[in-house]
């Protein structure tokens, strides 16, 4: 086997490819412009542990019309918080976000340390690191959920020369969405074809390589992450039909 030396411009090649590519979020702010509010990375923050990109959308632009700043979250009645929340579950998020917007307006901003962003009701250390990081945009290599994201799109189509027994195969559509929770990272990924084959391997090489660039890219402030459960959810179609986790586990 010859070992290579990997191309020292694929990091600015990735960061090029999101700058002109890169998914338009609310609470994200795009390539060349100003950091975004710490309340709307926040917030989101708060709105996407164990729950998807999709889903949070909505509730995010109901939230910051209704309360377009810390300070308005903060006076709002927690019965009209909880009811705003209704149906993103894990209600005790719902109630820590109004606790923890009452502090931080109290104490006329969000706090400028890590430290002082872990104190607050609701974050966590992981949650408390990605505000800052990304607030003061302090990830040496950049926008890691972004990359993770472009990596793992890449790695789907290329499953077949990575993983010896798969075809190669033509997707419709990729998707990965990384969602940060208290005590890590969940990435999910969709893959779609129209045709007789399933593509749960490429949606789990979309995970894998996805969850190998974040630890790649952070490594500097963890480097004892760990990978973990990476597993098929759910399937459809192909010759072994539909299966689901949560059906198969009775």
């Amino acid at each position: 086997m010859i070992a290579t030396r990997p191309d020292p411009e694929i990091p600015a090649k990735l960061l090029a490819w999101y700058d002109a590519h890169a998914r338009a979020l609310p609470w994200r702010a795009l390539p060349g412009e100003p950091a975004p509010d710490p309340y709307r990375v926040w917030l989101s923050e708060i709105m996407l542990q164990q729950t998807t990109v999709a889903a949070v959308k909505p509730y995010f632009a109901a939230f910051t019309q209704r309360w377009p700043d810390v300070a308005a979250l903060a006076n709002a009645p927690e019965e009209d918080v909880m009811a705003a929340w209704a149906g993103l579950g894990y209600y005790s998020r719902a109630r820590n976000l109004a606790k923890a917007a009452r502090v931080v307006a109290e104490m006329g901003g969000f706090p400028d340390t890590e430290e002082g962003l872990r104190a607050l009701p609701g974050v966590g250390d992981y949650t408390a690191a990605a505000i800052a990081a990304i607030r003061d945009d302090a990830v040496p290599k950049g926008d890691v959920l972004a990359a993770a994201r472009i990596a793992g799109i890449m790695a789907a189509k290329q499953t077949g020369t990575l993983i010896p027994l798969c075809h190669p195969l033509s997707l419709d559509s990729v998707s990965v969405d990384s969602t940060v929770e208290d005590d890590g990272v969940r990435v999910t990924a969709t893959a779609s074809l129209t045709g007789k084959t399933g593509v749960e391997m490429e949606a789990m090489v979309a995970c894998n390589i996805a969850l190998l660039t974040i630890y790649d890219m952070a490594k500097a402030l963890d480097k004892g992450m760990v990978i973990q459960e990476v597993r098929l959810l759910s399937k459809t179609g192909g010759k072994s039909g539909d299966w689901r986790a949560d059906e198969a586990q009775g």
